[in-house]
């Protein structure tokens, strides 16, 4: 697992996701939550960087853990079967999680099939300090299914029911921001609801908010 971690946070650094000494990575092992110590450079792991937890969070041994450990708990209270979170400030996530949702389901609007495929609705959670546990509850208690959610002004946050298919997830997510931006302002075309439902049931992920319905989006604190 330890392994496993490592070779992660290489991937994200190499692809430009993990700026800096911010980010962190999670694995549940059983019982156990292997997570990346506080401060830690993802590109730079190694077994002296992972923190052990129990499944309450409670630090077991390692390093001091990562201050977003509320975060990795809430994905994992939402998303039972899954065994990985990646939370990276991957910098077009950080951009759109400046700006007002698309949706309340969703602040990234279905533009391509694998950001639908792969990562499925995106939430936007309101903005709480990093390391604060209230945006754990935040995330806990968002009404939509998801698997993956924008943290505004911070950065995102995707889980997965390994470590490669949450990487995969993080990675797509952080394209489809991009795309967002560049498109932002000349009225693009969205994957209509017929396209939506045939690659949701093809991959399993969830997309509640109807693309003619923007109703929900107004972003509350």
């Amino acid at each position: 697992m330890i392994d496993a971690l490592v070779a992660a946070g290489r991937r994200l650094a190499d692809a430009g996701i993990s700026p800096g000494t911010s980010g962190n990575l999670s694995v549940r092992d059983g019982a156990r939550i292997l997570i990346t110590g506080t401060g830690a450079d993802l590109g730079r792991l190694s077994s002296e960087s992972i923190a052990v937890l129990d499944s309450t969070g409670t630090h077991l041994s390692g390093p001091r853990p990562s201050k977003e450990v509320a975060v990795h708990l809430a994905m994992y209270a939402r998303n039972p079967g899954h065994t990985a979170t990646v939370h990276v400030h991957s910098p077009h996530a950080v951009a759109v999680a400046c700006l007002p949702p698309w949706s309340f389901a969703s602040a990234v609007a279905p533009l391509t099939p694998y950001f639908v495929m792969r990562v499925g609705q995106a939430p936007l959670i309101p903005y709480r300090a990093p390391g604060d546990a209230e945006l754990g509850a935040l995330l806990t208690a968002h009404p939509h299914p998801f698997r993956a959610a924008l943290l505004a002004n911070h950065g995102q946050v995707t889980s997965g029911p390994d470590l490669d298919d949450a990487l995969v997830a993080a990675v797509e997510l952080e394209q489809a921001c991009r795309i967002s931006l560049l498109t932002d302002g000349r009225r693009p075309r969205l994957l209509d609801d017929d396209a939506i439902e045939e690659l949701t049931n093809r991959s399993g992920t969830t997309w509640d908010s109807p693309v003619g319905d923007t109703s929900g989006t107004m972003f509350t604190r």
